[in-house]
């Protein structure tokens, strides 16, 4: 039983951890294209699992068209951010647009909570795989955290072939390299950023999806991306392959540390680990260390 329980607490861990992971991913592409960090993605997740919540529960949509509705809200709420308040500001300093996305996120948060239907409380939804269980032998793990993990590793898997055999994500990985390049080699960079926002906010809003069955629908979901940040750094927030790998190892230590230690140690567990690594390794786990001269 010991050894089911192991395994069962890890199996959580990483569903979880593969959240986190998609929202590092996120923040990953974004800053690597663009070189902007944004604290808002946290509320497109949020709004895109209260979207979600609204055309399944009020709409009688199936749980795949409101994932789509969802995914689609996403994408456009991202390209909006990005043409309506973040253009105008290219060539600021990088702290300006910091504290843009991080009043971006409390007026998103403050307009779900003045929707009616959303407000304030904790809502949930059905999903095709709500309350149904694998079983082998003792083991038991619910259908929702293998549809997570099975859904992390689909998306990983194409935007891996995407940013190899396409255009614009070959163009998009030109950009994060070098954008003054770019622009002499013809690249429209102003379009790959465009294009960069809509598939960070997709992933935030398909981790909002994801995650609702397991910590459900409120106006303060976006704060999952407290939990993001330390992933992204800890694999080194230029690495792709780091930021996953990041996600999972916070989500599987978190796990096991809110099944095995007492209680508080849970929410301070990705922060140890972050301190930990930074301290040996400050590039963290996959960054590459980059040295000037004085």
């Amino acid at each position: 039983m010991v050894f089911v329980e192991f395994i069962q607490t890890v199996i959580t861990g990483v569903s979880i951890g593969c959240i986190y992971a998609l929202v590092a991913l996120g923040l990953v592409i974004l800053f690597k294209a663009t070189e902007v960090f944004s604290f808002v993605h946290g509320e497109i997740m949020m709004l895109g699992a209260f979207i979600a919540f609204t055309c399944i529960t009020f709409f009688h949509m199936s749980y795949v068209l409101g994932f789509l509705v969802a995914v689609i809200f996403s994408g456009i709420l991202g390209v909006l951010i990005e043409r309506l308040t973040i253009r105008p500001l290219i060539g600021e300093p990088v702290f300006v647009i910091v504290i843009l996305t991080i009043g971006l996120g409390y007026v998103f948060r403050a307009v779900a909570s003045m929707i009616p239907q959303w407000g304030t409380e904790t809502y949930g939804f059905k999903t095709p795989f709500s309350d149904q269980y694998l079983r082998s032998g003792e083991l038991v793990i619910a259908e929702d955290h293998v549809f997570i993990i099975a859904c992390t590793v689909v998306l990983i898997l194409v935007l891996a072939a995407f940013f190899r055999y396409t255009k614009i994500g070959v163009a998009l990985r030109a950009t994060s390299q070098n954008q003054l390049a770019a622009v002499y080699m013809g690249i429209p960079v102003n379009r790959v950023f465009t294009f960069t926002w809509a598939i960070t906010a997709i992933l935030g809003g398909i981790a909002g999806v994801l995650v609702s069955p397991i910590t459900f629908v409120h106006m303060y979901m976006g704060l999952f991306v407290i939990k993001a940040f330390p992933a992204a750094i800890l694999g080194g927030f230029s690495s792709i392959p780091g930021a996953i790998a990041g996600g999972l190892i916070i989500g599987v230590v978190e796990s096991l540390s809110g099944f095995y230690l007492p209680e508080g140690w849970k929410d301070i567990t990705a922060w140890i680990i972050l301190i930990l690594i930074l301290l040996v390794r400050p590039q963290g786990l996959f960054g590459i260390q980059e040295k000037k001269k004085v």
